[in-house]
Parts: structure tokens; C-alpha cells; sequence
């Protein structure tokens, strides 16, 4: 390995420590980029450094202009509004009064909710801690074991990652020059299996030991009808935005601008209910306000990983990578299987955004060199499938594994934070979240073993 290899290999060795240590990430980023970039300049004196200064003056300005990422902070306003108009509440309740007879219902009707939020608010995190504050108070008042109901919301909260519109999907597919749609077509089916799986799990913890859940209470018939009535609209908004980009019927940014209109409508027309109904004024200014400082702290990462790209690229350690990978005789599939070891490790320490921006550039330029190249086709491909497919399928992949590093022992970011809501041990909510983590085990080996689950409705649409 040369000099210029090393420098980069010590970079990225670096950034992981200042993660671990829990330096901000987009600080950690340009530190190591800013640094690494130094250091080349005096171990290869023709890597000049004032060059590479000289491109902060249009960086910051190509970071924030940039259009496919305007989707962003639309997505997370639209996160933010459903939040504080009660949106989650509704659509818990309403989901309880559909499930709510059936043993384990409500643990069901979480997974739902968690599913419906995360596909607005677009974070496992924040879908795990909204939900958290909404569900796990109906599940104790219950009786719900403290195990499965921690359990179920901390794997639950991990459908926000993967469940379109996602924020995550969304900076993937900027990173590896893929369509957002095609990415959000991918993600369908596998976000609906995660739920099926999720509910499995569920019925069967509850069928194999009926203590973990009271007996199925119901809701009278007119809280039922009232719990249903406010699941239409939430429905209904939600499914318009969904089936709208999968379908490819319109482009993530008007979608996101329509979805935080159509949300903030609702929100300010169920205030007129009184207070504690609806979006009040409070809650609109606090939307605004989270939804500037989220934003502004994802484009500073973004901003990071662009300082943090360029270093990489000087120091040839991506091109390093992939050509040892090409020639070290091992199998292709092995080589994606081992990746996905190292982003669930990466995930039990790493905010799931952040692993995606300083993996992924690493990640892929290696599997599109295995697989033969952008112009490979499919019959001719290690993995049997086109580039753009295979962008697809390992997109979907990472973010399966990424999420699954959130209920990984003993870091899982998912279970501190449903811990610290519960109040509950850790090791309890570990215990409740295995069955889910098992079964999330199995979709990834299901989506590797059928990559058609990724694959089929983007080539049904496409064609």
C-alpha cells in the first residue's frame, strides 16, 4: 500500500474513533477531511492543499442548492407537522380500533403506527421516540409484559428508515446517481414485509405465551367509530404521498411540498376543535423551529461528506479498494455479505443517515466493479443483474442492515431510546427486541437470497 493509500486508511480509522467518541458527525467529517487533506499535501507535494481550500468558496452554496436534496427539509417539516397536530396519535388509535379485538392487538396497531409515521417523518429515531411517547403509555395501562411492548417499538421504530418517503433512501440514491423514485419503488416491498414480519412475531410471542398480553378488551362501539373516522384522513393523506411516488405519478419535492400543505390544512382545521386537538400555534412555531435545526444539521453532515469525499478521492483509497477486491479471488457475494456484517456493526454505533454517507462512497465503486461495470448486462453480471439494478438491490440491502444495527445488542440506538421513554432496563428491552432482530435477520436473507422483492415493482413500472 503507498503512502497516499495509508494516509486515507488512517483517515477513515480516525473518523470512526471521533463517532465513537461521539464528536458531531458533520464536525468529525470535515475535521478528518480537512486534516487528511493536509497530510497529503506533505506526504505527495503535487496534492496541493490551498487548491483544495480554494473549493469551500462554492461548496457550501452547491450543498444547500442542490435540488434532488430540497426534498429533505419538505420531508422533515412534513415529519414535524404530523407530530405536533397529533397525526401519530390518530393514526394509532385509529389502527387500535381495527386490531384492537385481536390478542396482541395493540402491539400490532404500534407496528402499524410506526409504519404510517416513519413513512412521513422518514427516521427511525424519530418515529421510535414519537411513537414511543404515544404508544407506550396505551400498552402499560394494558397490561402489555414490559418486554414485548419495549420490544415491538424499538423494532418498530426502525421501519422510519425504509418505509417511503425515506430521508435516507433520498441521500442514497444522490450518492450513487440513482433515481429517488426507482429507489422508493424498490423500498415497497421489503417495507411491507418488515411490517408482516413485525405483526408475525407479535402474534406468535403472544400465541406461545398468552401472558404477554391481556386478553382483547376492544374499544365500545362508539369510541371504535370515532378512533376509525380520524384514521381516514391520516389514511388518506399518508396513501396519497405513498402510492403517489411509487407509482411514479409525481417527483419527491412537490410531493413532499404537497404532503406538509395538505398536513398543516388538516392540522390548523382540527384545531377548531378547541385545544389539545389539532396544530395551535405553539406547536406550529416549534415545527418550524425542529425543522430548521434538523435540516441545517443534515446539510452540515452533507456538507462534511463532500470535504470528507474529496480527501478520499485524493488519497486513491476507494479505487484502491476496488481494485484488491477485483483481484483477491474472492467471491462477489461473499464480499457483499461481509459489508453487511460491517453496517450492522457500524449501525449499533452510527445514526443510520451518517453510516450511509460515509460508507456507501466507499462501498459501492467496489460492487459496481465486481459486477462488471455500468455497461454490464444482466446475463453477463456477477450478480445477475444491470448497474442500475444493482443500485437498487444493494440500496435496499444497506438500509435493511442499517436499521437492523439499531436493535443490535449492545448499542442499538433504538433501544436506549425507548429505554430512557419506558424508564425501563436496558437488558429488558434487549430481551423484548431479539425475536424481532431474528426475524429481521431472515428478510435480509430472503431479499439476498430474492433480489425480484427489490427489483419487481421497479421493473414492473418501468416497463
Amino acid at each position: 500500500m503507498i503512502e497516499r493509500e495509508a494516509i486515507g486508511l488512517l483517515g477513515f480509522l480516525a473518523l470512526i474513533v471521533l463517532l465513537t467518541l461521539r464528536m458531531p458527525v458533520g464536525l468529525a467529517m470535515v475535521t478528518v477531511g480537512i486534516g487528511g487533506n493536509f497530510a497529503l499535501s506533505i506526504a505527495a507535494p503535487f496534492l496541493r492543499f490551498e487548491p483544495y481550500l480554494e473549493q469551500f468558496k462554492t461548496l457550501t452554496w452547491g450543498v444547500v442548492a442542490n435540488y434532488e436534496l430540497s426534498v429533505v427539509p419538505l420531508f422533515i417539516l412534513m415529519g414535524f407537522l404530523a407530530s405536533y397536530a397529533n397525526l401519530s396519535r390518530d393514526l394509532f388509535h385509529g389502527l387500535n380500533g381495527l386490531v384492537g379485538r385481536v390478542r396482541g392487538g395493540v402491539a400490532m396497531a404500534a407496528v402499524g403506527a410506526c409504519a404510517g409515521f416513519g413513512a412521513v417523518c422518514g427516521s427511525s429515531l424519530a418515529t421510535a421516540s414519537t411513537m414511543g411517547r404515544v404508544a407506550l403509555p396505551e400498552l402499560a395501562a394494558q397490561g402489555y409484559a414490559p418486554r414485548l411492548a419495549t420490544g415491538t417499538l424499538a423494532a418498530g421504530g426502525t421501519l422510519g428508515i425504509l418505509i417511503p418517503p425515506s430521508i435516507a433512501l433520498v441521500i442514497y440514491a444522490v450518492i450513487v446517481e440513482a433515481s429517488i423514485i426507482a429507489m422508493f419503488q424498490a423500498a415497497l416491498l421489503p417495507g411491507l414485509l418488515a411490517v408482516i414480519v413485525f405483526l408475525a412475531v407479535i402474534a406468535f410471542r403472544v400465541a406461545r405465551n398468552p401472558s404477554l398480553a391481556p386478553p382483547p378488551q376492544g374499544l365500545p362501539p362508539a369510541e371504535r367509530r370515532a378512533a376509525l373516522m380520524r384514521l381516514i384522513p391520516v389514511a388518506a393523506i399518508f396513501g396519497t404521498i405513498i402510492a403517489g411516488l411509487g407509482l411514479g405519478l409525481f417527483t419527491p419535492t412537490p410531493a413532499a411540498a404537497v404532503g406538509a400543505t395538505i398536513i398543516l390544512l388538516y392540522g390548523l382545521a382540527l384545531r377548531l376543535r378547541g385545544p389539545g386537538h389539532g396544530l395551535g400555534l405553539s406547536g406550529l412555531k416549534s415545527a418550524l423551529l425542529e425543522t430548521a435545526v434538523t435540516s441545517g444539521m443534515i446539510y452540515f453532515i452533507i456538507f462534511g461528506a463532500e470535504v470528507l469525499k474529496t480527501f478520499f478521492s485524493r488519497s486513491g483509497l476507494p479505487a484502491a479498494l476496488a481494485a484488491w477486491a477485483s483481484t483477491s479471488g474472492l467471491d462477489p457475494w461473499l464480499i457483499l455479505i461481509g459489508m453487511l456484517v460491517i453496517l450492522i456493526v457500524l449501525g449499533c454505533m452510527m445514526e443510520s443517515l451518517s453510516l450511509v454517507l460515509v460508507m456507501v462512497p466507499f462501498f459501492w465503486p467496489v460492487l459496481a466493479d465486481l459486477n462488471g461495470g455500468d455497461f454490464v448486462s444482466a446475463s453477463n453480471a456477477a450478480f445477475g443483474m444491470t448497474s442500475f439494478e444493482l443500485k437498487l438491490w444493494f440500496g435496499i440491502l444497506a438500509l435493511v442492515v442499517v436499521e437492523l444495527g439499531l436493535i443490535t445488542p449492545p448499542v442499538g440506538l433504538n433501544v436506549f431510546i425507548i429505554s430512557a421513554i419506558a424508564k425501563a432496563p436496558m437488558r429488558d428491552v434487549f430481551l423484548g427486541v431479539l425475536p424481532f432482530f431474528a426475524a429481521e435477520l431472515g428478510r435480509v436473507a430472503l431479499i439476498l437470497s430474492f433480489p425480484a422483492l427489490a427489483l419487481a415493482v421497479p421493473r414492473l413500472l418501468s416497463g
